[in-house]
């Protein structure tokens, strides 16, 4: 470790995102890392690598190494392993399941995921319970029975905003020796550290908050063991499989974390604000968020979540599907567009993106609050309100 790194030892999250989890290249003495677009590297006349442990960028990347280190620093983990999407995270968590085993996945979550674990299991004869793990008896119980190999939560979930119990339902995992992992997209590890809680895995789709910017696509995944069978599979699955970020991609994902702290701050902020302000709003039904005292596991998301409850929310408005789309038809502010997580707020109809086989209400609305001043986002709102 280079004594400039070195000195970032124990600083506060907030310090050590701006400055990159530390250090400054110690070629040129560049405060900001250079991208490495190498992908080989020479060996010396006896056939050893010139540099120890650089042999091929699939895996040895130094832009790779130093993200990854920043982003286990952030979950209270010992190593995370970045992917080229978040997809492409999800399903090397997934491949973890043998032929004849079982996952039990959290049901009412993001459709790719959902949609995927379907496929996927019935692709290679792998049984698949989906279950609402907000109400723990009904998990509990289909735990039991199923016994699975696999739980795959989702905190808090997208895009009806539910919380599971992570601590309660580790410790039920524990007890079958079966694997938690917890999809902590929606919430960044500036607000829930499942692994704290007991979770095995921690996923995030980094094309979101992680980055910010909406201009890359990105997974990582996070143990807090490095010597578990599942976290050598895991490194395997990404070097064999290949399935692995380009170096501009990780170099934007480390620009956009230098930020991180300052971006959900004020998003967590405006959420809460405008959740608030949606909650008493004459033409909306329901509000969907965590942060809400109305919420039904509040108590639960303010003991596991610190510094605020995320960025995305969803409400419900009055009037049905056509009512929903009007109001998104008149909006000015927020913009028309899937993801979340980035410096501009979104709105999206879901039930027009994923279809009706999701589940999703057509009155639904999710709204992913960025960093403008909150009085133009509510503003924004209650004008294309005001239309119905």
């Amino acid at each position: 470790m280079s004594k400039s790194t070195s000195k970032t030892t124990g600083l506060h999250p907030d310090s050590l995102l701006a400055h990159a989890g530390g250090g400054f290249d110690q070629a040129t003495g560049a405060v900001v890392p250079p991208i490495q677009t190498a992908t080989t590297f020479v060996r010396d006349e006896d056939y050893e690598p010139i540099g120890p442990g650089y042999i091929y960028s699939r895996d040895d990347n130094a832009l790779y190494k130093k993200v990854e280190k920043l982003i286990a620093d952030l979950e209270g983990g010992e190593d995370s392993r970045l992917f080229a999407s978040g997809m492409a995270a999800v399903a090397a968590v997934a491949r973890l399941v043998k032929p004849g085993g079982t996952i039990l996945a959290q049901s009412g979550i993001y459709w790719g995921t959902t949609l995927f674990l379907r496929k996927y299991c019935a692709r290679n004869n792998i049984a698949l319970v989906e279950v609402d793990v907000s109400d723990f008896k009904a998990f509990h119980d289909e735990f039991s029975v199923t016994q699975p190999n696999l739980v795959w939560l989702e905190v808090p979930s997208n895009p009806f905003l539910k919380v599971a119990d992570i601590q309660r339902i580790s410790d039920l995992c524990k007890s079958a020796e079966t694997l938690l992992t917890v999809d902590a997209t929606a919430a960044t590890p500036l607000i829930l550290k499942p692994l704290s809680l007991g979770a095995d895995l921690v996923m995030h789709s980094a094309t979101k908050a992680l980055n910010g910017h909406s201009d890359l696509l990105g997974g990582v995944v996070t143990t807090g063991d490095i010597d578990s069978e599942a976290w050598t599979f895991i490194s395997e699955e990404r070097h064999d499989a290949g399935a692995v970020l380009g170096s501009f991609e990780a170099w934007l994902l480390l620009r956009g974390l230098r930020t991180l702290a300052l971006r959900v701050e004020r998003m967590n902020k405006n959420a809460l604000t405008l959740a608030k302000h949606l909650d008493a709003h004459p033409k909306v039904k329901a509000v969907l968020y965590p942060g809400l005292e109305s919420h039904a596991q509040h108590q639960l998301a303010k003991a596991q979540m610190t510094g605020g409850y995320g960025s995305l929310m969803s409400i419900l408005v009055n009037g049905g599907k056509d009512a929903a789309l009007k109001v998104t038809g008149a909006l000015d502010i927020f913009q028309r567009a899937t993801s979340l997580g980035g410096t501009e707020s979104l709105i999206e109809h879901r039930q027009t993106i994923e279809g009706e086989a999701s589940g999703i209400p057509g009155d639904l609305l999710r709204l992913s609050i960025g960093i403008e001043h909150v009085d133009d986002l509510i503003g924004d709102l209650d004008q294309a309100l005001s239309t119905l």
